[in-house]
């Protein structure tokens, strides 16, 4: 069997800002902006790496979800624990330098973690938690 990751999905509450740190901040390229019905999905990913992509999409576009539903998903977004993703870089210490110089929400400086890796962590501005480790 021959499987690989080819999307994953973080939520936005301002399109237009989560394109601005996926592309301006983290220096991913735009593959996809796609609008219907007043909302808008947007497909970004590593340069280099074209089968391996994040989409950036309403979280409340769901279908059946109830204003509840809706609220409790905004509010876990706010605080920073509904979505996140782990990226890797062969230099933790350098990409955080130039994602702080850019501007982006640290969370947690480099780090050696106990359970083994050197990591990061910055929040996109829909509250998503982006850790970044270090590739051994």
């Amino acid at each position: 069997m021959d499987i690989s990751i080819h999307s994953s999905f973080l939520p936005h509450t301002d399109p237009d800002a989560s394109l601005a740190f996926f592309r301006d901040v983290l220096g991913f390229e735009v593959r996809l902006d796609v609008g219907y019905d007043g909302m808008r999905w947007i497909t970004v990913g590593p340069p280099g790496q074209p089968d391996t992509s994040i989409v950036l999409h309403p979280p409340t576009a769901t279908p059946g979800l109830t204003d509840d539903e809706q609220r409790t998903i905004l509010e876990l977004m706010a605080k920073g624990s509904y979505f996140g993703v782990n990226l890797a870089t062969p230099d933790v210490d350098g990409t955080f330098a130039q994602l702080e110089g850019r501007g982006a929400e640290v969370v947690q400086e480099p780090t050696d973690q106990p359970y083994g890796v050197r990591d990061c962590a910055v929040r996109d501005p829909a509250g998503n938690m982006i850790r970044i480790q270090q590739l051994s």
